[in-house]
């Protein structure tokens, strides 16, 4: 997993650009009847819920992406785990949801390109009263406690996952964050944060358990070193007010 354009990386919104050009993300699709089953499972480094294909990007890149499985990284009781950080702050969790090009026929194969893939992540945190979004998926924790375990979700709006305001977010190129860690991710990091209870983060932290047969935690890779790269926001991050050099701003 070497390579110059790797993730995740701490955002320093100092050095972040902004740039007009990023508009809004926009989803299609995303809300999902009841009688729509979802697999939901326990691969070993995270839970992953498997998405349908009619879930899509339909704004905010320049080209159409596909969703295929979206997963989440935490920490434990005693520390947070979000993968990439902002000014050095690690979060409590992040989201992770994986699309790939459509100008490819399948994930497998967008994986190894360029322009393959495109991850829309965000960052948990404990707030007030239980998130009904993420309560559709924690509530099954429990049923695939067991690495490879599995087990089916109905459908519900994923869109609920994420924060609400879809217009400000930081882009940057990167890389899967798990092996093969292919350098084909186009990220794109929800400036606003999604909100759980206490419990549920409880639940999210402590339910599942880890190939070794211990409690999967702290399934977050470190940051990795920008080696040049540029960090684009979608809004002012910094005052536009330009200190003259050798002042103390």
């Amino acid at each position: 997993c070497g390579g110059t354009k790797q993730s995740p990386i701490n955002v320093d919104t100092a050095q972040a650009i902004f740039s007009p050009d990023l508009r809004p993300i926009q989803l299609s699709g995303y809300s999902l009847p009841a009688n729509k089953e979802l697999k939901l499972k326990n691969n070993g480094h995270t839970v992953v819920l498997e998405l349908p294909e009619s879930l899509a990007l339909t704004g905010g890149y320049a080209q159409q992406y596909r969703a295929v499985q979206l997963h989440l990284h935490w920490g434990s009781p005693s520390g947070p785990g979000s993968e990439h950080t902002v000014n050095g702050r690690r979060f409590p969790a992040e989201i992770h949801v994986v699309h790939y090009n459509t100008k490819y026929d399948s994930f497998t194969e967008a994986m190894v390109h360029p322009d393959g893939l495109a991850v829309l992540a965000a960052f948990l945190e404990v707030g007030h009263g239980e998130n009904p979004y993420y309560h559709e998926i924690l509530q099954h924790l429990l049923e695939i406690q067991e690495v490879e375990q599995e087990t089916l979700v109905p459908g519900f709006n994923i869109a609920g996952l994420l924060p609400a305001n879809l217009k400000l977010y930081f882009h940057y190129n990167g890389s899967l964050t798990t092996p093969p860690c292919y350098q084909t991710v186009k990220w794109t990091i929800f400036n606003q944060t999604v909100l759980l209870s206490h419990r549920q983060m409880s639940v999210l932290v402590s339910s599942l358990r880890s190939p070794e047969d211990k409690l999967l935690q702290n399934n977050y890779r470190p940051a990795q070193s920008l080696h040049g790269r540029r960090v684009l926001a979608s809004f002012q991050t910094a005052p536009s007010v330009k200190h003259s050099p050798g002042k103390e701003s």
